[in-house]
């Protein structure tokens, strides 16, 4: 059986890692955008998550020509009304690196009693000529006063997660994976799995233009399938 080729739409080392951890033995032969040759940078100016994941996704699958999945995901703190949002990977600046954006948020908390966050992560898998699957992950925890641990990027450092009473720059990469907000969105992924190969067959070789029918699949709502002008 020949393999789905899947573009992982993203520059990001450590989404890359993660996402070819968690799609390990499925039939479809994962690239990134590390495979092809320079490709202009997608301005993620949407207002949500789910906006600029669909953008990228669609991006990166009309310039190549093949599937692809991109992430958009961040940090959402109660008490700052739900920033830093789609801003959390340049919370501090533009420029600005993990560290910074670290250092802004704790600042930004200083004297905060109510901790409360949340990691949020929507996956996108569109095809070239527009209709996208929609996936979401939620996971809570709190944000703790002086970072921890080694491992993971962004935020992780002061990320607590009370189950496991670790941050997830603390947990190991199964872990991780078995709790995260991506690890969430991506377990979506894999139920369905069976199901997106089919729909995928059906948009890149049949190039059927109906819409399946929204009840085989318990994450998306096909009746707001969106599709590309």
């Amino acid at each position: 059986m020949k393999k789905q080729v899947l573009v992982l739409a993203t520059r990001n080392q450590g989404k890359v890692k993660e996402l070819q951890e968690m799609l390990a033995g499925f039939p479809v032969e994962i690239r990134s955008l590390a495979d092809f040759g320079p490709l202009p940078e997608v301005v993620e100016d949407g207002a949500t998550f789910d906006d600029n994941a669909y953008k990228k996704a669609i991006f990166t699958a009309k310039a190549l020509g093949l599937p692809a999945m991109a992430d958009d995901s961040g940090l959402v703190v109660e008490a700052l009304d739900g920033a830093p949002g789609v801003y959390s990977a340049r919370y501090a600046g533009a420029d600005a690196d993990d560290a910074a954006n670290i250092v802004k948020l704790l600042k930004e908390l200083e004297g905060v009693s109510d901790r409360r966050a949340a990691f949020v992560c929507v996956l996108s898998l569109a095809v070239p000529t527009g209709p996208a699957l929609t996936y979401e992950g939620r996971c809570e925890g709190e944000i703790i006063h002086e970072p921890r641990g080694s491992g993971g990027f962004g935020y992780d450092p002061v990320m607590l997660y009370p189950p496991l009473n670790k941050t997830f720059a603390e947990m190991t990469p199964e872990e991780k994976n078995r709790v995260s907000h991506r690890g969430q969105a991506m377990a979506q992924v894999r139920e369905e799995f069976a199901k997106i190969l089919k729909w995928l067959d059906q948009r890149l070789v049949e190039g059927k233009e109906a819409k399946p029918d929204h009840r085989e699949f318990e994450h998306n709502d096909w009746s707001r399938e969106v599709m590309v002008k």
